[in-house]
């Protein structure tokens, strides 16, 4: 059946309309300060120098959907108890939902911080790997380049564009094994993270995190010829720096930012971080400093004091059962003494009702914000 002049017009000003939210949201919400762009310094010290409004620190703020994670449909029938409490008090969610879950629940926040294990039709198989282990199929990590995938994320794109609200970053999961010493799965994580990016493209993020992959526990160094040494790491980091190296080309061509966040692995140290950026030397690889994933507790602060000037794009404050202490101002102060202009994702995780609890760390980041 053809369809008339009339709806066609409608359909391109529909697309028109999307592809001009993707161009411009980022913009609008930071202005080229959020992307990491130096101002002249006589603009740079007036900046600096005005005192803004509530409203205005509330766009460098990004819901985060692994905060809320339990209340998302997944596979399956049977869900704890607490679960079950918590869908009935919010509702059961898809990430087709979360850009209105986003502005209807977190007031002023404008973008969004989405987790890879979240992305995806749970009852469409054809949007996700297929993982064979002992003679059983399953469904695996979400394939980005499926075509059902690609749907999906366009139709995600226009839910992105019906609520007014963009995704700036995807924490990814996927994939494992940048750092791998098995040269054929390291080249087959490289191979994934370039689909991420084009995902990331495909939905206008500004950036996308990989994990560093490695030893999940750093090895140790030992006495070799009277001194400490740790050999057992470097063909690590050296197969991180090259597939990093090679995201990061990718991810310029693609004008996606790939980030590194101490998160597992080689990362779980921020001097490995600084390693990697330093070596790979491109404005397309940085650090996506989280306030508490730490070894320990020395590292609260420092860490994040070490990482935050190698950030432009995504920072996550966080509240986490491990450290229940943690003094948010504080670690925001290390924010406003950089002058960090990125964006915020704020994820709690720190038991309870996420949502009170996400609510609770939003403010208290938007309020030791200068």
């Amino acid at each position: 059946m053809k369809r008339s002049n009339e709806g066609i017009v409608k359909e391109e000003s529909k697309n028109q309309g999307r592809r001009n939210f993707l161009k411009t949201a980022g913009v609008g919400a930071l202005g080229i300060a959020g992307y990491g762009f130096s101002l002249p310094k006589s603009d740079a010290v007036k900046t600096e120098s005005k005192i803004r409004t509530r409203a205005e620190r509330l766009k460098q703020m990004s819901s985060n959907s692994y905060a809320v994670n339990r209340l998302f449909k997944r596979r399956g029938t049977q869900q704890r108890p607490e679960v079950i409490q918590l869908k009935e008090k919010y509702g059961e969610i898809t990430l087709l939902d979360f850009p209105r879950f986003t502005k209807d629940t977190y007031p002023g926040v404008n973008t969004m911080d989405i987790w890879s294990s979240l992305i995806g039709d749970v009852t469409d198989d054809s949007m996700f790997t297929r993982i064979e282990r002992d003679g059983q199929v399953r469904p695996g990590n979400f394939d980005p380049s499926s075509l059902s995938a690609k749907r999906y994320l366009d139709d995600f794109v226009t839910k992105m564009v019906s609520a007014g609200v963009m995704t700036t970053h995807i924490s990814s999961n996927v994939p494992r094994n940048l750092a791998d010493l098995d040269e054929e799965l390291r080249m087959e994580g490289g191979r994934v993270g370039k689909l991420w990016i084009d995902a990331s493209k495909q939905i206008g993020s500004r950036s996308i995190r990989f994990n560093t992959g490695g030893p999940r526990i750093i090895p140790e160094a030992v006495i070799q010829g009277g001194y400490p040494q740790n050999q057992e790491i470097v063909p690590y980091l050296r197969n991180a720096i090259e597939t990093f190296k090679e995201l990061a080309d990718y991810g310029e061509k693609s004008g996606v930012i790939v980030t590194i966040e101490n998160h597992w692995g080689l990362a779980a140290d921020p001097m490995n971080i600084i390693i990697i950026l330093n070596e790979v030397n491109s404005p397309y690889l940085e650090a996506a400093p989280d306030f508490c994933n730490w070894e320990h507790e020395y590292m609260l602060y420092h860490g994040l004091e070490v990482l935050t000037p190698r950030a432009t794009s995504m920072i996550h404050a966080k509240r986490w059962t491990r450290f229940p202490d943690v003094d948010i101002a504080r670690c925001t102060q290390v924010l406003n003494d950089c002058n960090y202009k990125g964006y915020i994702s704020v994820e709690y995780e720190a038991g309870g009702d996420p949502v009170e609890g996400t609510l609770n760390l939003l403010n208290d980041v938007v309020d030791a914000l200068v």
